[in-house]
């Protein structure tokens, strides 16, 4: 069983058109219902570990720094899931949730939002993970966000990032995993934020123009679903995510 953990919901004309983050990530994972479990932590009350495959955690709208009572909850079970050696995966919010539960730092980026189709560059560590090995040097993504993983964890390998953004992907021991754009996002979608945004962003025709679709980021959720079933054969040797055997850049 795969856990996705709504963390919150899309605009209402959004959803009206397309779903929810949680809609997406599970067209995007390549899940179907009798694998998945949506849960709510604002609203519901975290699952056991038992049975479980894979956790991925959607994007919000709200910021990790506001430390609400429900996102330190789900901190302290994302901590429980780690010992467990449950393989998770952070969008955005999700991301940033994941550096702050492991120690690292995160907070408003210094020079804003950065919005529209990026370029997202991987390091020469991702030739070697199970996610990204696979993925041009340079590829697009999509991204909507204010806050950003201004320190990582010192557990923490630097994945990706761009000029703009210092860590759009890290990884953590051997099975976690945040990206900082978002995967589950199509060209609509995109278009949809940018949209609801355009009297903060510069250069509206250019951002919108260069909004296509990105279907390198987009394979990434399906990659983790895969990893995550092919693990099922086998057990990872238990690792404790807080132990710092391996540096951030």
């Amino acid at each position: 069983m795969f856990i996705v953990l709504k963390m919150g919901d899309t605009m209402e004309k959004c959803a009206e058109k397309y779903g929810d983050f949680e809609d997406w990530t599970i067209k995007a994972a390549d899940l179907d219902g009798e694998n998945v479990k949506v849960i709510d932590p604002r609203k519901q009350e975290l699952p056991t570990f038992q049975n479980i495959c894979g956790i991925i955690i959607t994007g919000s709208h709200d910021m990790v720094t506001d430390r609400f009572e429900w996102i330190e909850k789900t901190s302290e079970w994302l901590k429980g899931a780690a010992k467990e050696c449950v393989p998770i995966f952070g969008i955005c919010f999700g991301h940033q949730l994941l550096a702050q539960t492991f120690g690292g730092i995160v907070a408003n980026h210094p020079s804003g939002p950065e919005i529209g189709a990026v370029g997202v560059n991987l390091t020469d560590e991702a030739a070697q993970d199970q996610l990204f090995k696979d993925l041009p040097q340079t590829f697009l993504a999509h991204a909507t966000h204010t806050q950003s993983v201004l320190k990582l964890p010192k557990n923490a390998i630097l994945l990706a990032s761009n000029c703009y953004e210092g860590c759009h992907a890290f990884r953590i021991d051997k099975n976690i995993w945040g990206v900082q754009f978002h995967p589950e996002h199509d060209e609509n979608i995109m278009k949809e934020y940018v949209k609801a945004q355009a009297e903060n962003i510069k250069n509206l025709p250019i951002v919108l123009r260069n909004i296509c679709q990105t279907p390198h980021a987009g394979s990434i959720l399906k990659k983790f679903t895969d990893f995550c079933l092919k693990r099922k054969s086998f057990k990872l040797p238990h690792v404790n995510a807080n132990t710092p055997h391996i540096k951030a850049k």
